[in-house]
């Protein structure tokens, strides 16, 4: 099994009820094919570099999960099949990217303990 990490972005018109839907579809989608979702993160609503289909903002969202790679063509099928999905991008995270993942996550829980 591959470590992998996926961002996607949604349209920004959808409510708060309908983006978090949106995410559980995809995350129900990982967990029903055997995928081990190790993070997730909901960055919020950001500015596009460039407009996508007339849309200057978008909800971002990242998941990095362990999964056979037919998972990962099912989860891109799946983002491409649903309108909500303006962008996304699925890469195989290599040893160096795990570290820094897990470095970036124990640095996000302890900011949270501290608070």
């Amino acid at each position: 099994m591959n470590q992998y990490e996926t961002v996607f972005i949604l349209t920004p018109v959808l409510s708060d009820v309908q983006m978090k839907e949106a995410v559980e579809k995809f995350k129900g989608i990982l967990q029903a094919e055997g995928a081990e979702i190790i993070n997730e993160e909901n960055w919020g609503l950001k500015k596009l570099a460039y407009p996508i289909q007339k849309k200057s903002t978008g909800f971002y969202q990242l998941i990095e999960f362990k999964a056979n790679p037919a998972v990962v063509e099912k989860l891109e099928l799946n983002y491409r099949r649903d309108e909500r999905v303006i962008r996304f991008l699925t890469f195989r995270m290599d040893k160096y990217a795990i570290e820094y993942a897990a470095k970036r996550r124990s640095l996000k829980s302890t900011k949270k303990e501290e608070n």
